[in-house]
């Protein structure tokens, strides 16, 4: 049989592994198994940021949400729990976008919760 060897597979893969470092700073972009470890950390930080950054975004809109119920004498938690009973579908995103831009259609929002609030409370 004849002896193979893994020269041009292992050849591609170093040159893949090299250019995802490329831009690393030292042995980082420049030596193979700096470069795997560095491109490995950096792929797994990438894959923990890209959830993280979902879980930022809710609490920002929830924030935002929060401060506008505030401003409309009504606690963020009735405010969610209005719009619930009241089987309105809108979700935070949305929420926190009309909050900033459209203030007149999240105060018919803020009326309508408050109604099915108060219902549930009598």
């Amino acid at each position: 049989m004849v002896r193979v060897t893994k020269g041009p597979a292992r050849k591609r893969a170093h040159k893949r592994t090299l250019k995802q470092a490329k831009g690393y700073w030292g042995a980082r972009s420049r030596l193979y198994r700096q470069a795997k470890q560095a491109v490995a950390r950096a792929q797994a930080t990438a894959f923990r940021g890209r959830r993280q950054r979902k879980r930022q975004f809710r609490r920002l809109w929830i924030t935002r949400i929060s401060a506008a119920c505030g401003q409309r004498d009504i606690r963020y938690s009735q405010f969610i729990a209005g719009l619930r009973r009241a089987s309105v579908a809108v979700d935070r995103k949305q929420l926190s976008e009309m909050a900033i831009s459209s203030p007149a259609a999240f105060d018919e929002l803020v009326a309508v919760a408050r109604e099915h609030v108060l219902q549930a409370s009598a």
